[in-house]
C-alpha cells in the first residue's frame, strides 16, 4: 500500500496545533516539504521529477561535470544519480560520456531538449519561491536568509571542526552487520 505525504495543510496544522515549540530542524524540514511539494506539482505539469530537476538545476550552471561532481554537488549518492541520470538519458536530456584517456570518469553533459527545459522549468520555481514569501516583508525575507545562511554556515564550521564526514549507504550496512556480530 502506497502512502501519500502529508499536505502541506496538514503539516502547518501540525505545527500550529500539535507542536508549535517543536524543534528548528523540524520547522526547517517542514519548510523545505512544503516548498519542493509546491514546486513537485508544477514540475508534475511538464513531466519532470523532482530529482530530474535538482540534477538539471545544476547541469544548467555548469554542463559537463562528472557523475561524481554532480552526486556531490546534489548531495545524493553516486548510484541514486547513476539510475536518475539513466533515466534522463532515456528522456533525451542529457548524454553521458568519457573524454580524454580516462577511462573512469564519466561527464554529464546537457542535450538541446534539457537545455530548453531551463526556460520551462525555472520560472515555475520562481513562482513558488514568489508565493512562499507572499506577505513578508523584504526586511523579513532578508533576516530569514541571514539566520538560514548562519545556521548552514555554523553547521559547516562544526562538521569541519569535528573532521566529520557522510557514511556512504555501504559504510552504513558496515556498521550495522559490525554491532549484529558482537
Amino acid at each position: 500500500m502506497t502512502r501519500t505525504p502529508p499536505s502541506t495543510e496538514t503539516i502547518l496544522r501540525h505545527w500550529r496545533e500539535a507542536v508549535p515549540d517543536d524543534r528548528l530542524a523540524h520547522l526547517v524540514k517542514d519548510a523545505t516539504r512544503a516548498l519542493v511539494r509546491a514546486l513537485q506539482m508544477r514540475l508534475a505539469r511538464h513531466a519532470v521529477s523532482f530529482g530530474h530537476w535538482t540534477f538539471l538545476r545544476i547541469l544548467w550552471e555548469t554542463d559537463g561535470l562528472t557523475q561524481r561532481e554532480l552526486s556531490e554537488q546534489a548531495g545524493v549518492m553516486e548510484p541514486t544519480t547513476f539510475s536518475a541520470l539513466k533515466a534522463m538519458e532515456r528522456l533525451g536530456y542529457v548524454v553521458r560520456r568519457r573524454r580524454g584517456g580516462d577511462r573512469k570518469k564519466v561527464y554529464v553533459f546537457l542535450t538541446r531538449k534539457g537545455r530548453d527545459l531551463r526556460g520551462k522549468l525555472v520560472p515555475l520555481a520562481e513562482e513558488v519561491n514568489r508565493i512562499a514569501v507572499r506577505g513578508l516583508r523584504p526586511a523579513d525575507i532578508t533576516i530569514a536568509r541571514s539566520v538560514l545562511f548562519a545556521i548552514i554556515e555554523s553547521l559547516a564550521r562544526d562538521e569541519q571542526a569535528a573532521d566529520m564526514r557522510m557514511p556512504s549507504t555501504r559504510d552504513l550496512a558496515q556498521l550495522k552487520i559490525g554491532r549484529r556480530k558482537r
